[in-house]
Order: C-alpha cells, then structure tokens, then sequence
C-alpha cells in the first residue's frame, strides 16, 4: 500500500504550507504530483528560510512540503497559459486538479471547476480557501487558529492566547482535503464521475473542537487554555526533573494508586487524592508536592520508575531527541539533491513503508520535459513561450 496511488496524476496551482503539505502526502503515496507555478510571481515560501542551497528560490522553508514533485511554470494570467493549461489536463490524464488560489481568481485563470471539467469530466476539482468559495477574505494558520477558538485554548490560564508551535489548521486542512481526495477516487472508480470538493479552514478546524463546542454551546461551561494541566484529570503537567523536564499523565485511579505506592513518591498516597475528583478538587497542591518529589530525580530514573508502574511518562524531547528516538530514527526519509549533494531528512507518513522521494524541483525545472515530451512542443515554440512569459 505504500505506493497506493500509483498512476495517479494530480496538477497542482499551489503555494505556502497546506495544498503542498497535501499534495507531497500524494505524492508520498506514490501519486505523480505536478506544482505549477507563474514564473515572474512563483510560490513565496520558495524565497523563506535559509539559502542552503545558494539558489535564492530554494531555501530551507520551500523544502519539506515539495518533495517527491515535479514543477512547471505558466502564466495563467495570459490565455495562451490558460489554454496550455486545458491542454496539459487533457494530455496527461490529469486526475486531481488542486488550487489553493483565491476564489476570486478561479474564472480569471481559467482553474474553475465548470472550465476544467469541461476538458475532463471525470476530473476531480479541488479548492482549499480559508472560509469557503463564497468567501475571498484572505486568511493564514494563525489567522484561523484565533478564529476557530485554538488560540483561546493555547496557553496558559493566568497568560495571553498562544498561538501553536505548528501550523495545525494548514496540517488539518491538507489532511481532510487528503481524505475527500480519497473518497472522491473511490466514488470515481465505482460511478466513473468526477468531483469538486471544496475545503474550508475554518471548517476543517472547528470540525476538531468537537467537546469544547458541546461543554461550551451546549452546557454552558467555560472552556479555556490551561496550560500543561488536563481540565478533568490529574495529576496531568509538565514536571522539573534534575536534569530536564517530563510530562506525566495519570489518566485514572488505579495509575494514581501505583505511582503513589513508590517509595520515591512517599507522602503522596493520601484517601483525599484516592479518586480523581480529589485530585482535581485539590490539584494545585497535588502537582506542587509531585513537582517537588519529580525534582529530586534525573529524567531517566522517573521514566523508568513511572513506566515500570504502567504509568505514562514522556521526558519532554528536543527536536534532537526526536530524530534519534528508536521507533523514529529507522523511519525517517533521506532525500539527496543531485545537484549540490545537500541530504534532507523528513518524517514518513504514519501508515506503510517509508516512501522514496525525489528533492523538491526547481522553479519551472520540469518545462522541457512537460512541455517538450508530453505536449510534443519542439525547441523553438519553448524558446518562444519563455520570450512571451507564458512558461
């Protein structure tokens, strides 16, 4: 199943993080993904981060999503690029069509669902927008995130709304517009039909917020950010060790009891803290006395002492520590650039074998091959449509 999606062709109208987070999870399925780009105006993320490369339009923040594509240029502003661009759907089978384009600027680049699958009924269209088609406002993660209420519950109780270390509404949308994508071949293969599916942020983030909506709307409970504590568990935080920090999760009375019994824990197996709702009804002194006992031990004494007990512990990993943990080291994805030799690693999707990915493509690299190979353009129409701006 790794590479599930093989034969399948997917052009992709894309920028930023969450149409190309998406289409590279296509592509890590074994999907041939094809970026396109204007050439005088390309991808901005293609400009962000630092230049390892010593190519100005390939810095570090360009990097993770784009591996394992291809990437063309076209000026769809123009109509000989929108018609390069019928062209190009119905030349290579094109299977998904993905934009993350504003609204507003469907009909204009001719990338609209009625014009494309006129070339190609049984096509499946893909929009990703902040708030819907019928909307045009402009909208990034953080913006989303304040929006959608994650802000409100990131951070701690007495301090400001935070927002996440990760763009999680960019990761989610690209996750739920994934999924459609999957139900939509599905239904494709079954009724031989296309699709236009319509992703909004917004939506795809609230759709998360499953019990705060419920307690709040419903049960007029006040929900709110809480730091590193758990609202209905404890003990549940981050602790101090001697030489680091951990986060502990005791997730019902019978973990409480085993961590309570161990001698360096001593004092703590009181009848008032037996149930959680003691715990809960006295947590700031239950996490201060834990927090003063986890103090006196190294990391790697208090997570062998807790999980001998059976109860979670996790020492709160660097990046560092994350790529050389076991169950993650022997999983992570090499990807070499031919050109300068420059090796990047990156995570392998959570299901499968890891994938293997080509290095993220150059701005326009893959013209001659798309444009010469595939629509049969000789040397000088190339020559011609870069002289024009087209490509």
């Amino acid at each position: 199943m790794t590479r599930a999606l093989e034969g399948v062709t997917v052009l992709s109208l894309e920028q930023a993080t969450v149409l190309p987070f998406l289409t590279y999870r296509l592509a890590c399925d074994g999907a041939r993904v094809i970026r396109v780009e204007n050439a005088g105006r390309p991808d901005p993320n293609r400009f962000v981060g630092r230049d390892v490369l010593g190519e100005a339009d390939m810095r570090s923040y360009f990097l993770p999503n784009n591996c394992g594509k291809e990437a063309v240029t076209l000026n769809l502003g123009e109509a000989e690029g929108r018609r390069i661009l019928r062209e190009l759907v119905r030349a290579l089978r094109v299977d998904v069509f993905a934009t993350n384009q504003r609204p507003r600027s469907y009909a204009k680049l001719g990338i609209d669902d009625a014009t494309l699958r006129a070339v190609k009924p049984d096509l499946i269209w893909l929009g990703v927008t902040g708030f819907g088609p019928d909307h045009d406002e402009a909208a990034y993660d953080p913006i989303l995130q304040a929006r959608a209420g994650f802000m409100e519950l990131t951070g701690a109780p007495d301090g400001p709304p935070m927002v996440f270390g990760l763009p999680m509404v960019d990761l989610g949308a690209a996750e739920h517009g994934y999924g459609a994508i999957m139900r939509a071949l599905y239904h494709r293969a079954v009724t031989g039909t296309g699709a236009r599916l319509d992703v909004s942020m917004l939506r795809s983030a609230v759709s998360w917020m499953v019990s705060p909506v419920l307690l709040s709307a419903s049960l007029g409970e006040r929900i709110t950010r809480t730091g590193t504590i758990h609202p209905f568990f404890a003990p549940v935080a981050v602790f101090q060790t001697r030489d680091g920090y951990v986060y502990v999760a005791v997730g019902n009375d019978a973990q409480w009891a085993a961590l309570a019994k161990l001698r360096a824990f001593a004092g703590l197996d009181r009848p008032e803290w037996a149930a959680n709702a003691g715990r809960i009804a006295d947590v700031g002194r239950l996490h201060r006395e834990l927090g003063e006992r986890v103090a006196r031990l190294p990391t790697a004494e208090a997570q062998a002492l807790l999980r001998e007990a059976g109860v979670p512990i996790s020492r709160v990993n660097t990046l560092a520590d994350v790529v050389a943990d076991p169950l993650v080291a022997p999983r992570l994805v090499h990807v070499r650039d031919p050109r300068t030799g420059l090796t990047v690693a990156l995570p392998a999707p959570p299901v499968g074998d890891p994938p293997s990915l080509t290095f993220p493509p150059r701005l326009g690299e893959h013209n001659d091959k798309i444009y010469g190979e595939t629509l049969g353009y000789p040397p000088e129409r190339l020559v011609d449509l870069r002289r024009q701006r087209i490509i």
